[in-house]
C-alpha cells in the first residue's frame, strides 16, 4: 500500500497504515511543484538579503538580530542542534512515524519553503524504517512541538539516534544501513522542519482512532453486561432520543439496539424491576456526550492533519513571506483535553456497572461472581483495579490546557500545553481500554454463574471469543494473565471484529476517517 502525499486529502487511515502498518509514502506531482516554487521565493530573498525572520534573522528574541547570507546554512544546523533539548522516555515508533508522515505532509502543501531533497529524504526515511528516536518531554506546544521535531530532524542531518530493523543506532549509521545519505539543511529549512504541531497532532490521530474502537468495545462490554443483569432494553427505544436528538445519544441508542437485538436475556419494564440504574438505562446519553466530543475533536484534527503550520509561511504566488502563529498548538490542546475527559467517562460508567455485577445486593447473583466465597475472592479485587483506574483518570482528566508558562525571554509569552495534554490522552486511552477488559471479564462470568442462554447473535460471539482463551473462573486463580488477555482482544481488534467483522461500525465514522 502506498499513500500519495498531496498536502490535501490525507486521511485518518492513512496515517494508522504508514504509523501502524509500514504502507509507503510518495509525493504527488502537484506538491513537488508547489514545494519547488515555494523554495525558489526562498532563495530570491536570501540572495536578496532581505531582512526576513527565520531567514535571514536569528529565532525567538533574536528576530531582531541579522544573518548573513552565508552563515544561513549554519543557522538552520545550529537550530537543530540547539533545541534538541527534549528529556524521558521514547515516544512509541508509531507516534514518531505519523509525525514524520503529518510534517512531511505539511511541507507538501508549499507555504514553507523546504527543498524537494529535504522532504524526500524524511519520506525515505520512512519508507525505509527508519525512524528517529524522539524523547517525550519538552514541548511547550508553541511554537510548536520544537524539542521532540528537532529530535526527529537530527537524524536527517546524520545526527541523533534511530531504530532500523528493530535496533538502535547512531543516527548516521542507521541512514547508513538504510542505503540514505545525511542531508545539510539549507535557508529556511530548519525552521521549516520543527515549527509545526505533528508531534501533538500524531499522538491525538492515533488517539482519535484508537478512541473510535474503545466506544464501540465499550456498547460491546456494556451490552454484555445489559444482558448479564437483565436490563430493560426500553431505555434504548428511539422514540427515546427523538425527542432529545443529540447525535451521539441517537447513535449510541442504535448501537445498543443493534447489539441485543434478538437477545432472550433483556426485560421489559415491570418484568423483573421497572426501571434500571443509570449506568445502564443512561448508556445513549453517556456514551452519546463522549460520541459528540470524539466528533467534535475528530473534524479539529482532520483540519490540523492537512494545514500548514509553518512561521514564516511562504506565499509563491505573491512572492513574499507572513511571519504569524500557525505554529501554536492551541487548536489541538483544548480538543485533546476535551478528548481526555470525554473517554475517561467511558471508564467511569463501565466501572458503576462492574460493581453492579460483583454487589450482590445489586446483581443477585453470588458475592464477586464466585461459586464458594469465602475460600474464594472471585472478582473482588478486579474491580479493585477498575477503581484505581477509574481514579487515576480523574488526575490525568486535568486539563493541561489551561496552564501557560512564558518562554524565549517573554517573546513567546502564552503557550498551549497540547503535547502534554496529548500524552495524558494516550495514557487515559489504555486506562479505559483495561476497565472495559475487565467489564467484559465480569460480564461473561456473571452470565456463567446463570448459565445464561440467548444471548443476541452479535453478542453471542463476543463471549465466545473470551472462552477461547479465558475459562470461566471455577476458584480463585492468578488473575492478571486473564486481564491482560482480555485487553489484547480489545487492543487489538479482535472483539470488534468478531462482532461486527466487515459491516457498518456501531457508531458512525469520520467523513475523514
Amino acid at each position: 500500500m502506498t499513500i500519495t502525499i498531496s498536502g490535501q486529502d490525507l486521511r485518518l487511515q492513512d496515517v494508522v497504515a504508514v504509523a501502524r502498518g509500514g504502507a509507503k509514502a510518495t509525493l504527488s506531482g502537484g506538491a513537488k511543484e508547489r514545494i519547488a516554487a515555494a523554495r525558489q521565493v526562498v532563495e530570491t530573498m536570501v540572495e536578496q538579503e532581505k531582512i526576513v525572520y527565520g531567514i535571514t534573522t536569528g529565532f525567538g528574541m533574536f528576530s531582531d538580530t541579522y544573518i548573513d547570507k552565508d552563515a544561513s546554512a549554519l543557522l538552520q544546523q545550529n537550530l537543530i542542534f540547539s533545541h534538541a533539548c527534549g528529556v524521558g522516555e521514547y515516544l512509541p515508533a508509531e507516534v514518531v512515524r505519523a509525525a514524520m508522515l503529518l510534517r512531511t505532509n505539511s511541507l507538501a502543501k508549499g507555504y514553507s519553503g523546504a527543498r524537494i531533497e529535504t522532504v524526500q529524504l524524511m519520506l525515505d526515511m520512512l519508507n525505509a524504517g527508519v525512524t528517529p528516536l524522539v524523547p517525550s518531554q519538552g514541548s511547550l506546544g508553541a511554537s510548536g512541538d520544537l524539542a521532540p521535531l528537532s529530535h526527529m530532524i537530527l537524524v536527517l542531518l546524520g545526527e541523533g539516534e534511530a531504530l532500523y530493523q528493530g535496533k538502535q543506532y547512531a543516527g548516521a549509521e542507521a541512514l547508513r544501513l538504510a542505503g540514505l545519505k545525511p542531508i545539510q539543511l539549507s535557508a529556511k529549512e530548519g525552521l521549516a522542519l520543527i515549527n509545526g504541531t505533528q508531534i501533538m497532532l500524531a499522538l491525538l490521530v492515533l488517539a482519535v482512532v484508537d478512541a473510535f474502537e474503545l466506544q464501540q468495545n465499550a456498547l460491546i462490554t456494556a451490552s454484555l453486561t445489559a444482558q448479564a443483569l437483565r436490563g430493560i432494553q426500553a431505555a434504548y427505544d428511539p422514540r427515546v432520543s427523538q425527542v432529545r436528538p443529540h447525535a451521539g445519544q441517537i447513535a449510541a441508542s442504535a448501537g445498543m439496539l443493534r447489539l441485543l437485538d434478538g437477545s432472550k436475556l433483556t426485560t421489559a419494564p415491570g418484568e423483573l424491576r421497572v426501571q434500571d440504574a443509570y449506568s445502564l438505562r443512561c448508556i445513549p446519553q453517556v456514551h452519546g456526550a463522549v460520541y459528540n466530543g470524539w466528533h467534535h475533536v475528530g473534524e479539529i484534527v482532520s483540519v490540523e492533519m492537512n494545514s500548514t503550520t509553518d512561521n514564516p509561511l511562504v506565499f509563491a504566488e505573491q512572492g513574499d513571506t507572513i511571519s504569524a502563529g500557525n505554529f501554536h498548538g492551541e487548536p489541538l490542546a483544548l480538543p485533546a483535553d476535551y478528548l481526555t475527559i470525554s473517554v475517561s467517562e467511558l471508564a467511569n460508567i463501565a466501572e458503576r456497572r462492574i460493581e453492579r455485577l460483583v454487589n450482590p445486593q445489586l446483581s443477585g447473583l453470588p458475592a464477586f461472581l464466585s461459586k464458594h466465597g469465602g475460600l474464594n475472592s472471585g472478582f473482588m479485587i478486579a474491580q479493585y483495579t477498575a477503581a484505581s483506574l477509574v481514579s487515576e483518570n480523574k488526575v490525568l482528566s486535568h486539563p493541561a490546557s489551561v496552564d501557560s508558562i512564558p518562554s524565549s525571554a517573554n517573546q513567546e509569552d502564552h503557550v498551549s500545553m497540547g503535547t502534554i495534554g496529548a500524552r495524558k490522552l494516550r495514557h487515559v486511552i489504555k486506562n479505559v481500554r483495561n476497565v472495559l477488559a475487565i467489564e467484559y471479564l465480569t460480564a461473561c462470568q456473571a452470565l456463567d454463574l446463570q448459565e445464561a442462554t440467548g444471548l443476541s447473535p452479535l453478542t453471542a460471539p463476543a463471549y465466545e471469543l473470551l472462552r477461547q482463551t479465558v475459562p470461566m473462573l471455577d476458584a480463585d486463580r492468578i488473575m492478571y494473565p486473564d486481564l491482560r488477555q482480555a485487553a489484547e482482544l480489545l487492543e487489538n481488534g479482535a472483539l470488534l471484529q468478531a462482532v461486527v467483522g466487515t459491516s457498518e461500525p456501531l457508531l458512525p465514522a469520520l467523513p475523514n476517517y
